[in-house]
C-alpha cells in the first residue's frame, strides 16, 4: 500500500511538472476576457457565422458542423444558401474546404486545423478559456518583417498563419520596453507595452473588437450548439434532484419510524 501511494505521488508530481513546462513553452501575453454574453446573442452569432464563412472557411474546415445547423441561430435555409455558401455545397453538407492537405503542407508548412472544436480545445489553466485565447489572438497581430508572412502575434509568438482580418483591423506594430528580468537582476527582458497603428482598417478599434467577439461567439457556439439548452435543462434537473432528495429523506424517515 505504501509503495502504491508513493507511485501515485510521483506520477502526480511528474504530471504537474509537465503541465508547468507546457504552459511555459506556450509563451505569449496574458489573455483578455471574452464577453461571453454574446454566445446567447443571435445577432452576434449570425454576424460571427458571416465572418467565419468569409474569412476562415477558405482554409479551415469545420468538418463536424453542417450548414443547416445554422438554423438554430435564426437563419433560414435560403439565407444560408445565398449568404454563407460560396461553393457547390448543399445546405445539408458539412463545412469542408477545397484545400487539399498535400497542398496545405507545401504552401503553409502544415495543414490548417479544423475549427469545429477550436474554442473548446485552446483553454489553459491559469490563463483562461479557449474563447479568451482566440479573442486575444485575433486582436494582437502585428507587422514583423522577419517572418515569412510579414506577421507575428503577441498571443502566439512565431505564428505561421497570416493576419486574415488585417483589412478590417488595419496594420499595427508592437511596442516593447526593456525591464529587469525578475529571475536575474543582471539581465533585462523585452516586455510588450502595446501597439501603435501603421495603417487604418475599414473598422475602428471598438467595431473591430466587437466583430472579433462575434466571430469568437460563433466559434464557441459551434463547438457545442446545445450549450445554452444544456445549461437551462441542467438547472431544472438540479431542482428536481433537490426536491426528490427531500421527498426520499422524509419517506425514509416515515418507513423507519416504527422500527426505531
Amino acid at each position: 500500500m505504501k509503495n502504491l501511494i508513493q507511485t501515485l505521488l510521483r506520477a502526480l508530481a511528474a504530471t504537474l511538472v509537465l503541465i508547468g513546462s507546457a504552459q511555459a513553452a506556450g509563451g505569449g501575453i496574458e489573455w483578455d476576457k471574452f464577453p461571453s454574453k454574446r454566445v446567447n446573442d443571435m445577432a452576434a452569432l449570425q454576424n460571427g457565422a458571416k465572418l467565419f464563412s468569409n474569412y476562415c472557411l477558405n482554409c479551415h474546415a469545420a468538418g463536424f458542423m453542417r450548414y443547416n445547423r445554422l438554423r438554430d441561430i435564426g437563419l433560414t435555409e435560403e439565407q444560408i444558401k445565398d449568404n454563407l455558401i460560396f461553393t457547390g455545397a448543399k445546405v445539408g453538407d458539412v463545412m469542408h474546404v477545397a484545400l487539399q492537405p498535400k497542398d496545405a503542407k507545401e504552401w503553409f508548412g502544415g495543414v490548417p486545423p479544423d475549427l469545429t472544436l477550436i474554442a473548446r480545445s485552446r483553454s489553459a489553466a491559469g490563463k483562461g478559456t479557449g474563447a479568451d485565447y482566440i479573442y486575444t489572438y485575433l486582436r494582437t497581430y502585428y507587422r514583423d518583417e522577419t517572418k515569412a508572412t510579414g506577421w507575428n502575434n503577441a498571443a502566439f509568438p512565431g505564428v505561421g498563419m497570416p493576419h486574415v482580418l488585417w483589412e478590417l483591423q488595419g496594420q499595427q506594430r508592437a511596442v516593447y520596453v526593456e525591464q529587469k528580468d525578475p529571475h536575474d537582476a543582471t539581465k533585462t527582458v523585452q516586455v510588450l507595452k502595446g501597439f501603435e497603428p501603421i495603417t487604418a482598417g475599414t473598422m475602428n478599434t471598438a467595431d473591430y473588437n466587437n466583430a472579433v467577439a462575434d466571430l469568437v461567439a460563433y466559434l464557441q457556439w459551434m463547438g457545442e450548439p446545445v450549450q445554452s439548452s444544456r445549461v437551462r435543462l441542467g438547472v431544472w434537473v438540479l431542482i428536481f434532484l433537490a426536491g426528490f432528495t427531500v421527498i426520499a429523506w422524509r419517506l425514509n424517515a416515515a418507513y423507519w419510524k416504527d422500527i426505531k
